[in-house]
Formats: C-alpha cells, structure tokens, sequence
C-alpha cells in the first residue's frame, strides 16, 4: 500500500482506517472528514491525516460518544481545551454510569426470575411470564 501524503483511493483508506467506503462518505456527509478535492480527470485522494482522523472517530464512537459529540471534539483535538474536552467526557460518564445502574437493576430482576423458573414445577404460572404480565 502506498502511504505517501495523498496517495490513497477512498477503498485502499478505508481499509487502512477499518471502515467500510460507505462509513468513509457518511463522515464526509456529518461534515467529520473533508472531502478532498478532484483534480480534473482524476480520483480523490487522501492521506495518512485521514486514516488518523476516522481512526479517532470509531475510538470516540466506542467510547459512547455521538457523532455530534465526535465533532465537538475534533474541533478541540489541538489539545489546548482539555477542560472543553473533559466536560463532553464527564457527560459521557454520567450517562454510561446511569446505563450500568440500569443494567444492574435488570440483572438482578432477571437472575430473581431464572431462579424462579428453575425452581418452578408446573404447578402455577411460570414466574417470568406472570411478571412480565403484570407491567
């Protein structure tokens, strides 16, 4: 593969980036990857820069943070707003510390119910059904 600055077609960047070309464009369309220009008569090219940037996208992505926010902090990725950057981190936190109660209060519900159903020898309704009856 040819790494020099700009000497990537859009499916040799993809794949360096690990995205599809499809994911390449959307970005391009959320306006979180610049399109480069087309030189008359011939294809786009990209770089390095690029391969950078939608690897920083996905690393935000699974981290939780939307796109919107993705962009929020490409704007600040000079590394001279770190309190901008924490704040946007500290409201990713807070909503993925609510989620984990959440998930913790489901499976407690849901291990009381298997227990329940193992437990369980036909002779009433099956516990998991009656709960999810009663809401």
């Amino acid at each position: 593969m040819n790494t020099e600055p700009d000497s990537l077609t859009i499916g040799t960047f993809a794949k360096a980036a690990g995205v599809n070309v499809e994911t390449i464009r959307f970005y391009q369309l959320k306006g979180l990857l610049p399109q480069p220009e087309r030189p008359h008569g011939s294809i786009r090219r990209y770089g390095q820069a690029d391969v950078v940037r939608v690897k920083f996208v996905k690393s935000a992505q699974r981290l939780g943070f939307s796109l919107d926010e993705v962009g929020q902090l490409l704007k600040l990725e000079d590394g001279t707003h770190c309190s901008e950057a924490a704040e946007l981190a500290a409201l990713r936190l807070a909503d993925v510390r609510a989620r984990l109660a959440d998930l913790k209060r489901m499976e407690a519900a849901l291990s009381k119910l298997v227990a329940e159903c193992n437990a369980h020898h036909g002779n009433v309704s099956c516990p998991l059904i009656a709960a999810l009856h009663c809401c």
